[in-house]
């Protein structure tokens, strides 16, 4: 598939860091990013309000209310959208961006702006008792559409750009705009978590458990944990969810493996999180979880993420079934990807229709190959 000619790719902001290795090709220049948003459990301590009691309770939610940051994806993207599901399937965007904003190089130095590293979209089905989890590699060649940027001007179309120069140039919405336009699916919110929130959320609800199959020694990310079982606080958990070098291929496509594993056992830690237990803990949480997201402008409330939290409370890790976008290496570049476009289309017709993804779907891309060298949970 030819590259589009011009300067077009080589000046797209998300291409000014280092290139990742994928298959035989591999480019040993570190990129330092990565970790992953798990969205049921961000709204579940803000219950916790209701009992600090008194007329503290409207300042809580006032306050909780004010910490999240809102993005209106509807007016941004117009009527010219997927149609909406209308029997009670829902999905979500999860992003997780790059942003190195108040880390202090803690994540590397010379990187500016954010671009959205990793992406995932989340499908509830219309019962809220399974989901669907499908990762797009940032590094997927799409043809993105037009979008108006956030502060005004347009960001113009263009064949064969990374997918994750979607954030970078015209921030989530275009972001919500090139992964409807690719799958058809339309997205009903969307929640963003960066580096600085992510480490904090990890750290406040106490770590998460993970065992490891095998060592994993990853200088670039400042992993290193021998095999067995492993509580990750912040900092470690997002070493983990950034880890590439030394699993799989050395790309990118290992490390989402690792992700995906990593929000398994995200999720098996939440359910074991009583939000009512202690409200001066689980106000702690809320507080540092509305700081640390993003979201669409329908979803950026304490009491909506509540309801999200109880809508979403049934679907556990053996109902989640988690892919990659079925994808194959480029052969003009052997630091990107390109959709398997029939096999895609099989993977976004089930979510349109509200049914399983085939497990064929995926037989053929070299994304769902990887070996984790972790298990979901301990």
């Amino acid at each position: 598939m030819p590259h589009e000619s011009g300067n077009e790719h080589q000046a797209d902001p998300a291409d000014a860091s280092a290139v990742p290795a994928y298959g035989p090709a591999r480019v040993r220049r570190s990129r330092h990013r990565r970790r992953k948003s798990a969205l049921r459990w961000i709204a579940w301590g803000t219950l916790g309000v209701a009992l600090v009691g008194g007329g503290g309770v409207a300042y809580a939610w006032q306050h909780l209310n004010g910490n999240i940051k809102g993005t209106d994806v509807n007016a941004a993207l117009g009527d010219d959208r997927p149609g909406e599901q209308h029997n009670g399937a829902m999905n979500i965007l999860l992003l997780g961006s790059d942003s190195r904003a108040g880390t202090h190089g803690q994540y590397g130095s010379g990187v500016v702006g954010a671009r959205a590293d990793t992406a995932m979209v989340l499908h509830v089905d219309k019962t809220h008792k399974k989901a669907s989890v499908v990762s797009i590699p940032r590094d997927t060649m799409v043809n993105r559409p037009s979008c108006d940027k956030p502060h005004g001007g347009t960001v113009p179309a263009a064949k064969q750009a990374m997918f994750n120069s979607s954030y970078a140039l015209g921030g989530p919405s275009c972001t919500v705009k090139t992964v409807e336009q690719m799958s058809g699916v339309r997205m009903d919110h969307y929640l963003e978590v960066d580096f600085k929130g992510f480490q904090k959320l990890i750290d406040e609800l106490g770590g998460v458990d993970i065992t490891t199959r095998k060592a994993i020694d990853d200088h670039n990310s400042g992993l290193s944990l021998d095999s067995g079982k492993h509580r990750l606080d912040g900092k470690d958990a997002l070493a983990l969810v950034r880890t590439r070098h030394g699993v799989g291929d050395g790309s990118d496509l290992g490390r989402i493996q690792l992700q995906q594993a990593f929000i398994k056992a995200l999720i098996h830690r939440a359910d074991t999180v009583d939000p009512l237990g202690s409200p001066a803990k689980s106000y702690a949480l809320a507080d540092t979880a509305t700081k640390s997201i993003s979201a669409d402008s329908e979803l950026a409330s304490a009491n909506k993420l509540v309801g999200l939290g109880k809508e979403l409370k049934g679907i556990s890790p053996d109902r989640t079934t988690m892919v990659t976008m079925p994808v194959t290496y480029d052969a003009q570049d052997a630091g990107r990807v390109l959709p398997l476009q029939k096999a895609s289309h099989r993977v976004w017709q089930a979510l349109r229709g509200d049914q399983p993804i085939p497990e064929s779907a995926t037989h053929d891309s070299v994304g769902d190959r990887t070996d984790s060298p972790v298990v979901s949970g301990s």
